[in-house]
């Protein structure tokens, strides 16, 4: 399994069950380094999502109690497990990347730092088991990123944008 995007990169490979293993191992890392209970690690993102083709890049949903009290242990813990704050500016959320290597171009795995149990970490969670549960839903969100990558291999923040109607949709089925 070989997992990693550089910096503006969006690619899509096939579905890899050894990205469940990798979640595992990663999860087990955080709740040593930093003492967070195991409640409060998930694995979202499309590799979470059965049979669904992703970005090779594990994502982690790490909650706490308040974002805005989050200490300088706990962020010295994530680096100690080898992962590095970006300045990724997104609401109610501080995003950390993990590299291939020393060189920083190729980001393997994020985390999303959110509220635990908040909003947030709610609708995550949701948009994650409901893909898992819905084959249909699957079957459209890989069309749509299809759909981006016939014309672009590069613009993540242009691919995020271009999900974010059907992203939305579904989280809306939540309330």
């Amino acid at each position: 399994m070989k997992l990693g995007l550089g910096r503006n990169e969006v690619r899509i490979v096939d579905y890899n069950s050894d990205w469940k293993s990798e979640f595992e191992r990663v999860k087990k890392d955080l709740m040593e380094s930093t003492g967070l209970e195991e409640n409060r690690i998930e694995h979202i993102g499309s590799t979470a999502i059965k049979d669904m083709q992703a970005k090779p890049i594990i994502d982690l949903l790490v909650g706490v109690d308040n974002l805005e009290a989050v200490d300088k242990p706990l962020l010295q813990s994530f680096r100690k497990a080898g992962f590095l704050r970006l300045k990724v500016e997104r609401p109610g959320e501080i995003v950390f990347a993990k590299f291939e290597d020393d060189s920083y171009q190729v980001k393997t795995h994020y985390i999303h730092l959110v509220e635990y149990q908040k909003p947030l970490w709610k609708n995550l969670i949701f948009f994650r088991d409901y893909l898992n549960n819905n084959e249909y839903a699957r079957h459209r969100y890989l069309n749509i990123k299809e759909t981006f990558l016939r014309s672009n291999s590069e613009g993540i923040r242009e691919y995020t944008n271009y999900k974010e109607a059907f992203v939305k949709e579904i989280i809306d089925k939540r309330t």
